[in-house]
């Protein structure tokens, strides 16, 4: 299935409606070859992220182990065990772009929003993170967020490129 799942805005769901949404999926994906990564994606979008609780309801439901769970969750970089922003940001550190100043776009970036790599704003509006390479290396640095890509960013131009998003 190439569905792509989004959290949905329109209604806030309680975490009980959340899970039996996901105890539907779970059901009509149980007996696929190597449903657990589908599952686990679609679970994501539903409920934002991935706690160790959901984790383990998904085990159950499965009747796997949890540590074959949790090693999925934590092996991909697509899931998150933490709660996620609205908006990710992406700063490029591949070699272009750290030469260029990603370290300084990070920098700036981690002032602005108050959060280190990996974290998410209190008002769940950012997320930041790096990443190795998106191919700008000629413009480099850049950046993205969500699929839009900044390039020869300097942190000059991040807070309007910031204030955009809010």
């Amino acid at each position: 299935m190439n569905t792509q799942v989004k959290q949905c805005s329109c209604v806030k769901e309680s975490d009980r409606e959340k899970y039996d949404r996901i105890e539907k999926v779970i059901e009509e994906y149980r007996d696929r070859e190597g449903s657990l990564i589908q599952i686990l994606h679609i679970a994501q979008g539903i409920y934002g992220y991935l706690p160790m609780e959901l984790q383990q309801f998904i085990a159950q439901k499965l009747d796997v182990p949890l540590s074959k769970v949790y090693g999925v969750v934590t092996f991909y970089s697509f899931f998150s065990t933490k709660p996620r922003g609205e908006n990710t940001i992406r700063v490029c550190l591949g070699t272009a772009c750290y030469v260029r100043g990603g370290k300084k776009i990070v920098d700036k970036l981690r002032e602005l929003l108050g959060i280190d790599v990996g974290d998410t704003t209190q008002d769940r509006k950012f997320t930041l993170e790096v990443m190795r390479c998106i191919g700008a290396c000629g413009l480099a640095p850049a950046m993205t967020i969500n699929d839009k890509v900044y390039k020869q960013v300097n942190p000059d131009k991040l807070q309007d490129i910031v204030e955009k998003y809010y």
